[in-house]
């Protein structure tokens, strides 16, 4: 099935790299949240069906999950899903499979987003 590509979420004022930082000031689900908007482009169709959130890296899943939660305000009846081309695995003193596909969820848990696995 076919689709097309539609930059979907804007960023109306920068966060600190989570990349860069260190694990207490990665920014917060809320300071994601805060800082995107939903793109209204005209190519959009009405009302999507399925929406797919693409971003490069996922660690604990906090922009993914900012990002669906505004994507589910402007989109309520769409299916909503992520992919990340690489996720983090912490501090393994063993790492296998690393190239292998891992299939997930990113969900709200004890206040954060809580990415599984």
């Amino acid at each position: 099935m076919g689709g097309f590509v539609w930059a979907g979420i804007e960023r109306r004022f920068a966060v600190r790299k989570s990349a860069t930082a260190l694990s207490a000031q990665r920014p917060s689900v809320r300071q994601h949240y805060e800082s995107f908007a939903v793109s209204r482009q005209s190519t959009l169709p009405e009302s999507p069906t399925r929406l797919v959130i693409v971003d490069d890296v996922i660690t604990k899943g906090r922009t993914i999950l900012a990002a669906a939660i505004r994507l589910h305000e402007a989109f309520p009846n769409a299916d909503i899903r992520a992919f990340a081309l690489v996720r983090t695995m912490g501090f393994v003193s063993k790492v296998g499979g690393a190239l292998d596909p891992c299939q997930g969820v990113v969900r709200w848990a004890g206040g954060d987003a809580r990415r599984e696995p």
